[in-house]
C-alpha cells in the first residue's frame, strides 16, 4: 500500500489552489500526468495541460526533477507546489 500525502497545488492560470492527495512512490512526471487532467477539469477552462506542464516548489519557484519520486524530493503533508 502506497504512503500518500496531501499537498496544495496552486494554479496561477486560474488563481486557485487545489488540495490533492498523491502517492509518495510516484515519480514527479507521473504525478503531473495524474494531476494535470483533473486540475484542467476543475479550473473551468483556465488551464490546458501540455507537454511543457511542470510542477514547481511554490515558495522558491524551483522546477521539480521529473525523474525522482515525491518521497525522494521530501514532499510531505502540507507541501505547497505550483503547476505551470
Amino acid at each position: 500500500m502506497d504512503n500518500k500525502v496531501y499537498i496544495e497545488v496552486y494554479l496561477p492560470a486560474a488563481g486557485k489552489s487545489f488540495d490533492v492527495q498523491i502517492p509518495l512512490s510516484l515519480k514527479i512526471w507521473e504525478i503531473i500526468s495524474l494531476l494535470s487532467n483533473a486540475i484542467a477539469e476543475f479550473s473551468d477552462g483556465c488551464f490546458s495541460p501540455s507537454q511543457q506542464t511542470t510542477l514547481c516548489d511554490r515558495k522558491t519557484g524551483a522546477i521539480l526533477n521529473l525523474n525522482i519520486t515525491a518521497e525522494e524530493l521530501g514532499i510531505r503533508n502540507g507541501s505547497k507546489l505550483m503547476m505551470i
